[in-house]
C-alpha cells in the first residue's frame, strides 16, 4: 500500500487563502505547504530519514493540485531539507536538528513568605470534610434529575433552596421561604447584585459599621453607592444614627450577630432600634451572618432577619461552615425584593454549578453538615481556650475580647504598639493583621491598638507553632 500523509499523523496546518489576492493562482497554496513541511522537519516532527508520500498521494489527501506538491517538494529540495533520489522517492534530510532548548532549571530559593497565618476571615482548610462531601455528591449524582445540567433557575436548585430553608429556621432563627432564596457565588456576589438593586431604586447612601471589610465597602462604592460609617461603643453600631441626618440612609449594612472584626453582638436595644427604623422608612437592612454557626460561651444569637422578614435581607455562606472555595451563599430575601434580584442575576443560573448545590443540599438533609458543624465548634473552641491559656501566660498585658463567638479575637494592645506588634510578628514569619486595616476611612470613631487574629485559619499540625510565634511577637 502506498504511504499517505494520512499514515504520518503530522498536521500541517495548512491556510490556502494566504497569499492568493496577490500571487497566481496556486501560489499561496505551494508557499503555505512549503513553510508547513519546512516548519515540521526544523521542528523535528519529521524526523531525518522520514519518507513522504509521493506527490500523488499528498495531493490526494490534501485537496491540491498534483504540480503544487512536486513544485514544494523541489524548493525544499533545493534548500538541502528533503533529498529527492530515483528509486527511493522523497525523503528528509540527514541533517542535524537543533533539540529544542530546555528552559534553565532554577535552584530552589528558601521560602520568605510567613511560615504562619493568623488571618482572619477563613476556616481550618485541611479540615474540609472530603470524605462525607464526596459521599453526598455522589448520592446527589445518582439522584439528580436530567434538567439539572441545563441552565437551570436563576433562584438556584429548588433542592438546595428547599434544605436551606428548613436549617435556616431551626438553627438561626430565620423566616426561610424556598421561593425566597436566591442562591449566589458566595457573599460578595449577593452583595453585588444587592448593590445594583438598591442603585437601582434611587438609593445613594448606605450606613455601614466603622470597623468592617474594605472588599464590601468596595462592592457597593462600584455599585454607586456611597458607605458612611455609623459611630460604635461595647454596646455595638450606633443603630439610632440611621434615622438621623433627615432620614438619608435607605439601606444598611450590619453583622448584628458578631460585629467583624469587633465580636461582640448587637445590644437587643440596638437590634430593635435597627428593625424600627426600617419599618418606619421603609429602609432596608443588609444582615451578614458570617459565622452563625460558631457560638461557644453564650445562646446563640439569632437572625435579625427573624424581627421583621419584610425589611432584612439576610446574607449566608458556606465559606466559614465548610470552605470559601465551594464559592456557595444564599439570600433570604423580602417578597418584593426577589423579582428585582432575579432580573440583575439574569435569566439563568450562571454563576453556581448545579452539582455543588446539589451536593450541599444532600450534604444538609443527611445531617452530615450539622456533625461536621459540631466537630468544627469544638475545634474551634479548644483553639480559642489555648489562645486564651497563652496569653494569660506569656502576655498578660494583652486582654482578649469578641471570643464568645466567632472564628477571631481582637487582641487589644498597649497604646501606640499596633504597628511594631505586626512588624514583630513578620520577623517570627507570622501573618497578622492590626484593627487598623478594618477601620473605614471616615470612621470618627476613636483610634486604638489591636490585632485581630483568626484562631480558625491553620491547619491543626500549624496551630502551635503560629501560637509561639504569635506570643513571641507580643510585648
Amino acid at each position: 500500500m502506498e504511504e499517505t500523509w494520512a499514515t504520518l499523523g503530522v498536521d500541517l496546518h495548512l491556510d490556502t487563502a494566504v497569499g492568493e489576492a496577490a500571487a497566481a493562482p496556486g501560489t499561496g497554496v505551494r508557499k503555505g505547504l512549503t513553510d508547513a513541511l519546512r516548519e515540521a522537519v526544523r521542528g523535528g516532527r519529521l524526523a531525518p530519514g522520514t519518507r513522504l508520500p509521493s506527490s500523488r498521494s499528498l495531493a490526494v489527501d490534501l485537496g491540491i493540485a498534483r504540480n503544487t506538491v512536486a513544485d514544494a517538494y523541489a524548493d525544499l529540495v533545493a534548500e538541502g531539507w528533503l533529498t529527492a533520489r530515483q528509486g527511493s522517492g522523497t525523503r528528509v534530510a540527514d541533517r542535524p536538528v537543533p533539540s529544542p532548548v530546555k528552559p534553565p532549571v532554577s535552584r530552589a530559593r528558601k521560602s520568605t513568605g510567613p511560615a504562619y497565618n493568623l488571618m482572619p476571615g477563613t476556616p481550618d482548610l485541611a479540615s474540609f470534610p472530603r470524605t462525607e462531601w464526596l459521599k453526598a455528591a455522589r448520592r446527589a449524582l445518582a439522584a439528580a434529575p436530567n434538567e439539572a445540567f441545563g441552565y437551570g433557575d436563576p433562584r438556584g436548585r429548588v433542592e438546595l433552596r428547599t434544605a436551606l430553608a428548613d436549617y435556616l429556621s431551626r438553627a438561626r432563627g430565620v423566616h426561610a421561604d424556598p421561593d425566597r432564596i436566591v442562591i449566589c457565588s458566595g457573599f460578595a456576589h449577593g452583595l453585588m447584585l444587592l448593590g445594583a438593586v438598591l442603585r437601582g431604586r434611587g438609593v445613594r447612601d448606605i450606613a455601614v459599621e466603622s470597623y468592617g471589610l474594605d472588599a464590601h465597602w468596595g462592592i457597593l462604592s462600584r455599585a454607586g453607592l456611597r458607605t458612611t460609617p455609623l459611630e460604635r461603643d461595647e454596646l455595638g453600631t450606633h443603630t439610632g444614627e440611621l434615622g438621623g441626618g433627615g432620614a438619608r440612609f435607605k439601606a444598611a449594612l450590619l453583622t448584628p450577630a458578631h460585629q467583624f472584626p469587633m465580636g461582640v453582638p448587637l445590644h437587643p436595644d440596638r437590634r430593635a432600634e435597627a428593625v424600627d427604623w426600617a419599618r418606619r422608612t421603609g429602609g432596608l437592612i443588609l444582615e451578614d451572618d458570617y459565622d452563625g454557626e460558631f457560638r461557644y460561651d453564650r445562646q446563640p444569637v439569632g437572625a435579625l432577619q427573624g424581627l421583621d422578614p419584610d425589611h432584612v435581607v439576610y446574607l449566608g455562606t458556606a465559606s466559614k461552615s465548610l470552605a470559601p472555595g465551594l464559592r456557595l451563599g444564599w439570600m433570604v430575601l423580602p417578597p418584593r425584593l426577589v423579582p428585582e434580584v432575579l432580573e440583575e442575576k439574569g435569566g439563568s443560573d450562571w454563576a453556581c454549578g448545579a452539582m455543588d448545590q446539589l451536593t450541599l443540599a444532600e450534604f444538609l438533609t443527611s445531617g452530615a453538615y450539622d456533625r461536621h458543624v459540631r466537630g468544627a465548634r469544638l475545634r474551634y473552641r479548644r483553639r480559642r481556650d489555648q489562645l486564651v491559656a497563652a496569653l494569660a501566660e506569656r502576655a498578660p498585658e494583652v486582654r482578649a475580647s469578641g471570643i464568645a463567638a466567632g472564628l477571631h479575637a481582637v487582641l487589644r494592645l498597649p497604646p501606640g504598639t499596633e504597628r511594631s506588634v505586626v512588624q514583630a510578628a513578620s520577623w517570627q514569619r507570622l501573618a497578622v493583621q492590626g484593627v487598623s486595616h478594618f477601620r473605614h476611612p471616615r470612621a470618627t470613631v476613636p483610634d486604638f491598638d489591636a490585632l485581630v487574629v483568626g484562631y480558625g485559619t491553620p491547619a491543626d499540625h500549624a496551630w502551635a507553632g503560629a501560637l509561639e510565634a504569635l506570643c513571641r511577637a507580643l510585648p
